[in-house]
């Protein structure tokens, strides 16, 4: 019988980010779990907070009092032994806190108090006797049996006009009765078939090769438009058929609808949805869906990769080689990496699909960790859409000052005769993307952060895209006072308006950040184009990858270059996959497609590469480029980034930490350290930023040697600087 807890305090100061034991009292200790949230009294004050058992003790030996556990919180464990597992690991590897990984394991409604939302429904009772059969009692009485059970009394109070008194009549006397029912918050629709396709010799090796092999990991490497969601809903398939649950992971939330479209129309309404947009409560409803086995597969992005399957069989993850799996708030986890891990201590496939796959994941393939399957062709018989080079510096030879090269726009004008659809990539939203005086050269910048603004057309304002902060435009130079006040640079605002301008015929959506903010406005604007409803959809990287519209016969990079001149060792990586996944959006029906990309730097590897269409080259290139230079895969990076208010402070505080760090790293000669130095973005909203970089052999021993020299040196200032580490971050800036 265990007597003593292992207890997470809900608390987020980093000192206190240990396991506290609690004795738990006779009464719980035939129900208490791992798992359990629980009330405890903590601190001087025995304040009353929640605790997260993590372990449990038959004896524990202390001299100090050991205080005792109040009650449970919750009728069940919110958390599942696996789930302790996760947590550990999590901490080591990614230098959070226990009660980071905690969070983030479980939904946030949890700690507010959300739970399954219930209401009182109307059902009729009794027969109506006596002085209740007047006119108003049976009209009542009528309508509630006419709607049995679909309202409470203030939506039939609403609904129908009547009168709350004659309601609460009706039921203080029995002629009504009410019943309590769970309310569902999450989507219950139901969707039009999507029949199963005969897989074709490619797809087939490939699911049988997942399916019987001894091996559990794996990289699905196909071509756009090679069929690879067919197979994940094959695998998925052969998962139910076995009692096992699945979880597919998609890089944008974009792309949810349509997967979950397909998954619904194939396999019925019974599939958890989980992403940032829902609200806490339908979040919290599909999560308990999963915990309470109501439904075999999940859909989502990045933190569905840990809802809590009982008896999992497979997670995939589409589009693997996109940044947003790497979170970039704490825990800066990496969803490929827990989704791996999850599957090494749950006994399940562990699937990776893309066309473009990430560096590190392919260098995996090499040394055996991962196995590869390629898919080479098309389904369908579809043929890889043509793709045209045009140079912008001969554009503007020729005095065309357009943001759109002669070609492109005549293969618009083209696909708008015919009927045809197009796709228009922009990795940049906004209409200009800095403003500036022609005369002193003053440009306009975030009085918050050190980063110039970007003018959005629509609103007539200057927005930050960092901090948020805003401000109208004026064509008056707040430096020299002359109005020659110019926008310079193009964002997808700017190309809608042009295209506007050149094509006033045609019925354009635009899908970037300012316009998918609203709750469904993914699905709404997914859902107009796939219907045929627009001739053109402009947008940024969420329309880049995983869409498939059958009348899309060309896509238009407007300006290839931008990712290229990112200061960023991913930089070549991130261009060569953003032109070949967008560039893939064309010809995925019966008509043949056609992609114009514009650059001015027509002589880059990954440009080129992706034009060809050719991901070998392009890898053997890149690798040997990380190899050089020690990026990885052939080592780690470890950047400590530290911002505050009191830039004087803060130089002061990470000068310490660094002359420390280079101390414990000075016989060290397989790491290299760069910094301390202003980060490539000074200041954001209002706090300087400096960083520190360590690439080389880092282990996860010496990471969390040094967070905690990091967070020793600073423990004295620690509410006056914010501190920041990640491994392998998602961007150097």
């Amino acid at each position: 019988m265990y007597k003593y807890a292992g207890i997470i305090v809900n608390n987020n100061s980093i000192q206190l980010d240990k396991v506290f034991i609690y004795y738990i009292p006779k009464k719980l200790r035939e129900i208490i779990k791992v798992g359990f949230r629980v009330k405890i009294p903590f601190g001087v004050g025995n304040k009353i907070i929640d605790g997260f058992i993590v372990a449990l003790y038959e004896e524990y030996s202390s001299n100090s009092n050991i205080k005792e556990i109040l009650e449970l919180s919750d009728e069940y464990p919110i958390l599942r032994l696996e789930d302790i597992e996760l947590i550990k690991f999590m901490r080591e590897k990614y230098l959070c806190t226990y009660l980071e990984a905690i969070k983030v394991i479980i939904p946030t409604g949890i700690i507010k108090g959300i739970n399954r939302k219930t209401s009182d429904v109307i059902y009729v009772g009794k027969n109506l006797d006596g002085k209740y059969q007047k006119e108003n009692y049976k009209l009542i009485y009528s309508l509630i049996a006419e709607n049995n059970g679909k309202y409470n009394k203030n939506e039939f109070s609403k609904k129908f006009g009547v009168s709350l008194s004659s309601l609460n009549t009706l039921l203080k006397y029995g002629y009504l009765t009410t019943e309590k029912i769970t309310i569902n918050r999450y989507d219950e629709r139901i969707f039009s078939s999507y029949p199963e396709k005969v897989l074709n010799k490619e797809q087939k090796y490939v699911f049988d090769r997942i399916v019987n092999s001894n091996n559990n990991n794996f990289l699905i490497h196909g071509i756009t438009g090679s069929g690879k969601t067919e197979i994940y809903m094959n695998l998925v398939n052969n998962m139910i058929n076995n009692g096992k649950d699945s979880i597919i992971l998609v890089p944008e939330i974009s792309l949810t609808p349509q997967m979950v479209e397909r998954f619904k129309g194939r396999f019925g309404k019974n599939i958890a949805v989980f992403h940032s947009k829902l609200s806490e409560g339908e979040r919290f409803d599909e999560w308990f869906r999963v915990k309470n086995g109501e439904v075999k597969v999940a859909i989502g992005a990045r933190s569905a990769v840990f809802l809590p399957f009982n008896n999992l069989g497979l997670i995939i993850i589409d589009e693997e080689h996109e940044h947003s799996y790497k979170s970039d708030s704490d825990p800066k986890y990496n969803a490929l990496e827990i989704a791996q891990y999850r599957c090494s201590i749950e006994g399940s496939k562990f699937v990776l699909g893309s066309a473009t796959p990430s560096v590190e994941t392919y260098y995996k393939t090499t040394l055996g960790e991962l196995e590869l399957l390629v898919l080479k062709n098309r389904a369908d018989n579809a043929v890889l859409p043509r793709v045209e080079l045009v140079d912008m510096r001969e554009e503007l030879v020729a005095n065309n000052k357009s943001i759109f090269s002669k070609k492109l726009y005549s293969e618009i004008e083209k696909s708008l005769i015919n009927g045809e659809q197009i796709i228009l990539f922009l990795n940049r939203r906004g209409y200009s993307t800095f403003v500036s005086c022609r005369k002193c050269g003053f440009v306009f910048k975030c009085n918050n952060c050190d980063i110039s603004l970007t003018y959005h057309n629509e609103d007539g304002i200057l927005s930050c895209h960092y901090c948020g902060s805003k401000r109208k435009v004026t064509n008056v130079c707040p430096k020299c006072k002359s109005k020659y006040v110019k926008y310079f640079g193009v964002g997808t605002e700017k190309v809608e308006q042009e295209i506007k301008k050149y094509f006033p015929m045609a019925k354009t959506l635009r899908m970037d950040f300012d316009t998918t903010r609203k709750k469904n406005s993914y699905e709404t604007i997914y859902n107009l184009f796939k219907d045929n409803k627009a001739d053109i959809l402009i947008g940024t990287q969420m329309i880049a990858k995983g869409l498939d519209f059958k009348n899309v016969t060309l896509v238009g990079v407007i300006a290839a270059d931008l990712s290229l001149n990112l200061p960023d060792y991913r930089s070549a990586e991130r261009t060569f996959q953003l032109i070949t996944q967008v560039g893939g959006r064309a010809g995925r029906g019966e008509k043949p497609g056609k992609v114009i990309v514009q650059t001015y730097n027509t002589e880059n590897y990954s440009i080129l590469n992706s034009i060809a269409n050719d991901y070998k080259n392009f890898y053997n290139q890149e690798i040997s480029i990380r190899r050089d230079m020690g990026y990885p895969p052939f080592s780690k990076i470890l950047l400590i980034n530290m911002s505050s208010k009191n830039e004087n402070l803060l130089i002061k505080n990470i000068q310490n930490v660094g002359v420390i760090l280079k101390n414990i790293l000075e016989h060290n000669d397989k790491i290299e350290m760069l910094g301390p130095c202003p980060c490539a973005i000074s200041k954001i909203n209002e706090h300087f930023r400096w960083q520190i970089l360590l690439k080389g052999d880092i282990n996860n021993k010496l990471a969390n040697d040094i967070k905690n020299t990091v967070y020793e040196t600073l423990k004295e200032v620690y509410t006056e600087i914010r501190v920041s580490l990640d491994i392998n971050p998602n961007s150097l800036i």
